[in-house]
């Protein structure tokens, strides 16, 4: 059985998930941030991209100043050619670790505590099959936080059970990274459809729940 998967993401006001230079940017409010680590806590695996490990060097663990039993959740990167830093925090021996790479095995040069999955026979990562593979491996809920292209290969591929928007009050112009990124529809007719579950006010920002429509 495929896992649950919940893509959770912040953007500011106008649309933006980062600086138009890609620097890392805080855009949650503490309320918020809170909630995403008692959601993380819940999750069995929790899943970046190549792009956020080399932008951000996210860890992927839950903070007990969030969480007072915080649990560890398996940390998947979609790394199709291999390419995270050996001393990335996502590899730390704080957790295990999953690397999905496309195409050909990649040597592991991280440590013991991490794995390297061939998730399909490239040139990128076949979300189906890692979707497979980690539900063989008992991973019931997966919890993808990013960034935009990987973002839109979950909802193009129609992998997504929910996607948790955390609207910010801050507007960040330019030309920056949105939610979804990659090669986008090509028309209409070719967009995922979303139905808005909820919304509401969290912190100084707001919080909106969409889930599959059909």
């Amino acid at each position: 059985m495929r896992p649950r998967v919940l893509v959770n993401c912040a953007m500011s006001a106008d649309g933006k998930i980062a600086l138009h230079s890609g620097a890392q940017t805080r855009i949650s409010s503490e309320e918020d941030l809170a909630r995403v680590h008692r959601l993380r806590n819940r999750c069995d695996a929790i899943l970046v991209g190549i792009g956020t490990v080399l932008s951000d060097d996210p860890g992927l663990l839950v903070k007990e100043r969030y969480v007072p039993r915080a649990r560890r959740p398996l940390r998947v990167v979609l790394d199709s050619k291999g390419r995270t830093p050996r001393r990335a925090k996502v590899v730390s021996p704080d957790a295990r670790t999953l690397i999905a790479v496309a195409g050909r095995p990649v040597r592991n040069r991280w440590g013991q505590n991490v794995e390297v999955l061939v998730a399909g026979p490239g040139p990128r990562v076949s979300i189906p099959a890692l979707l497979d593979e980690l539900g063989r491996r008992g991973v019931r809920s997966l919890l993808v936080e990013g960034g935009g292209e990987v973002i839109w290969s979950f909802l193009r591929s129609g992998a997504v059970d929910r996607l948790t928007i955390y609207v910010g009050s801050l507007a960040l112009g330019g030309r920056g990274p949105t939610p979804c990124g990659g090669e986008g529809a090509r028309s209409l007719g070719e967009a995922p459809r979303l139905r808005l579950l909820g919304a509401g006010r969290l912190g100084d920002g707001m919080l909106l729940v969409y889930g599959p429509r059909g």
